[in-house]
């Protein structure tokens, strides 16, 4: 990509002259450059593995810098911007528009958060899909880098910077009848989930929001109210609660539990919504994905989908923090079904119909209430509608779950899909009813507050 490079006397403007046509780009099979930068976002997830906050965070931080630097491109050369900038946007300087500005704007500003983001491990993949997009090497100069790009970046490293995702502290539980504890068991051994300390981002709940003032901002009640784990366990609405789980989410009859009431409609969804495993996309890739269907479907701009997927991805990020505030930092720390029916004397053979590849039943390693893919799904249906202006749009989406006997479902609209998601978790057998109900109230709060506080419209 290089390029000539000429000093302007008048004023010391940097130009760049137009790069030969040999220059130009390679043929592409994704012609917008927002979307495949977030193609390469869901490939990081896949070989990254980990836990879903931590790759909402990635991509929120990849699509609001992709934003910005779309943004400042307009802000030179087009006419201007219609929504305000997440952090900052700028005209900069230059005398013409160079050959692919606004691919090489974006390009190279979605490269380099994510080169700072996952290097460490992935530098050869980013590098290889940068030559893939671009036909050159990501080290060759380009001007664009000290007039646009690096501004981008360092602007969005910096606001994260200290945000407390590098908290290193672990788990400890107090034992309590109730309280969340490690899920492994001699006939569902899982090597994960063996000790308190293996309690995944228990700290999370007190990262920097991209949007909100604290993730305790739309902290939910219920069951926090009952503020001890005794009065919790006596309460016919917990009963009530554990039962559901258990006729729903069973893997299979036992016993104690002779029947399992799941439909074979509702352990398709099941299935098709769980993305746990790592090598899957995880829950925000899968909603990132079907951002991308929606937008294809209605032929968005690269401009409009800068800024739905920004929106898209500040809010699946501010949902993560949200809901693990809801899960480690309030009164109760709510044990896993599988926890409350065997240890419940209700029956000790249940398992969750959860498994890994292996085949070994398991559950997420981190308390139950409330349900992260309820607060994901509401927080992405909630953004999806509001820049739409309409709930009911029908759509397909897909999944990365291999144990999926389907590899895409059609949703009539955006609220139908984020109930299905947040259902599917107890026919899953590993959350109870109310962890998804409030996990869905929890994830439209916080789309409400990222739409109406970020990237507004201008005017």
């Amino acid at each position: 990509m290089a390029f000539a490079v000429a000093l302007a006397a008048a004023g010391g403007t940097l130009a760049a002259a137009p790069r030969p046509a040999a220059a130009a780009l390679p043929p592409q099979t994704i012609a917008d450059p927002v979307i495949y930068w977030n193609d390469v976002l869901l490939e990081l997830f896949r070989r990254e593995g980990g836990s879903p906050v931590r790759a909402a965070r990635s991509a929120a931080m990849m699509n609001a810098a992709i934003y910005d630097a779309e943004s400042s491109y307009r802000l030179t050369w087009r006419r201007g911007i219609t929504s305000e900038a997440y952090i900052h946007a700028e005209k900069y300087a230059g005398w013409f528009e160079g050959p692919d500005e606004e691919e090489r704007v974006i390009g190279r500003t979605a490269y380099n958060v994510l080169l700072k983001l996952y290097g460490e491990r992935h530098t050869a993949f980013l590098d290889q899909r940068f030559r893939d997009r671009f036909g050159a090497e990501p080290t060759e100069f380009d001007l664009l880098d000290a007039t646009v790009v690096n501004k981008m970046v360092t602007q969005m490293m910096d606001a994260r910077n200290g945000d407390g995702s590098d908290n290193p502290g672990v788990y400890t539980g107090d034992g309590r009848p109730g309280a969340w504890r490690p899920t492994s068991y001699p006939d569902m051994p899982d090597a994960s989930c063996r000790q308190d300390a293996d309690a995944v981002e228990p700290n999370w709940g007190l990262v920097k929001p991209f949007a909100l003032a604290s993730g305790s901002q739309f902290r939910p009640a219920t069951p926090g109210l009952y503020g001890a784990y005794d009065k919790l366990l006596a309460s016919p609405e917990y009963r009530d609660q554990v039962e559901e789980a258990r006729r729903l989410g069973a893997d299979a009859p036992t016993k104690k539990t002779p029947r399992v009431d799941r439909t074979a409609e509702q352990e398709a969804a099941a299935w098709f919504w769980a993305n746990d495993l790592d090598g899957t996309y995880k829950p925000p890739g899968q909603l990132l994905q079907a951002t991308r269907h929606v937008s294809e479907a209605r032929r968005l701009g690269v401009y409009a989908n800068a800024r739905l997927f920004a929106l898209v991805s500040l809010a699946l990020a501010d949902a993560g923090i949200a809901v693990r505030d809801v899960k480690f930092r309030t009164p109760i720390d709510l044990w896993r079904p599988v926890s409350a029916i065997r240890e419940g004397g209700i029956d000790e053979e249940w398992k969750p119909l959860l498994k890994n590849r292996d085949g070994v039943n398991v559950n997420p390693c981190f308390p139950a209430w409330a349900s992260g893919h309820a607060t994901f799904a509401a927080a992405w249906a909630g953004v999806m509608k509001r820049y739409f202006g309409s709930d009911a749009i029908a759509f397909e989406m897909t999944t990365d779950d291999d144990q999926s006997p389907v590899k895409s479902r059609r949703f009539e609209s955006f609220s139908e899909a984020a109930a299905e998601n947040a259902e599917s978790r107890v026919w899953l057998g590993v959350h109870y009813p109310w962890d998804a109900a409030d996990g869905l109230a929890l994830g439209e709060k916080v789309a409400g507050h990222v739409f109406s506080t970020k990237l507004r419209p201008i005017g």
